[in-house]
Formats: C-alpha cells, structure tokens, sequence
C-alpha cells in the first residue's frame, strides 16, 4: 500500500487533545462535516461482562452520543438509580453488579434508543 495515498491527518495532540483529521483543529472547535457527524448507529447498547474482572460481574453500556461531562453525568445518574459504583471511560459507562434491566428502563427513559446486547 502506497502511503501517500492515506490522508495522513494529525488525530490526537497531547497539548490539545483529539484533533480533526481534515482540518487539525481540535475536536470542539472543528466545523468540518466529518467532525459534525456522530460516530456510531445512534442505538445505545446495554450488556453484561465477567471478563478481565475476576469473575465479578459489571453492567457496560456503550454507543452513548454525548460529550465526556455529559456522559459523565448520565453515568452518575444510572449508577445512583442502581445503589451501586461504577466508573465512566473511554465512552463507556460501567455499574457494578448486574442491573441490565433497570439501566435500560432508565436510558428509555431518558429518551435513548436502547438494545439488550450480549444475550
């Protein structure tokens, strides 16, 4: 593969964070179509995993459309409907315990397009 022809765009800077590819501004403050798009399919997805946490089981959800202080928030408020702790990272919301179907009855709630993933 001939490296020229990858757009070859600075994406993350640790002095200003993630950067728009096309136009190297960082994210917020980007106006390019590309940046103004969501990633993802708009559905929010609820499962549980046992995996990499010693068998203890967590509640994940993922493909959350919101900012990090927003998804932030949102994880505080389904952490304190659960009774339960948990952390928010990486654009996902993990609670501890197994709380799939009040987390999903909260988001519907809240107005969320919301899918039971992972069986």
């Amino acid at each position: 593969m001939n490296m020229k022809s990858r757009s070859s765009g600075l994406v993350y800077s640790t002095e200003l964070g993630r950067t728009c590819p096309d136009c190297r501004q960082p994210i917020n403050a980007c106006t390019c179509k590309q940046a103004a798009m969501p990633t993802g399919d708009g559905i929010v997805r609820v499962s549980r995993e046992t995996k990499g946490r010693g068998g203890k089981c967590v509640t994940v959800v993922k493909g959350v459309l919101l900012d990090a202080t927003a998804l932030a928030a949102l994880g505080k408020k389904l952490k304190t409907a659960c009774g339960t702790g948990g952390t928010t990272r990486d654009g996902l919301i993990e609670i501890q315990g197994d709380h799939c179907e009040l987390v999903i009855t909260r988001l519907k709630a809240e107005g969320f397009n919301v899918k039971r993933a992972g069986g």
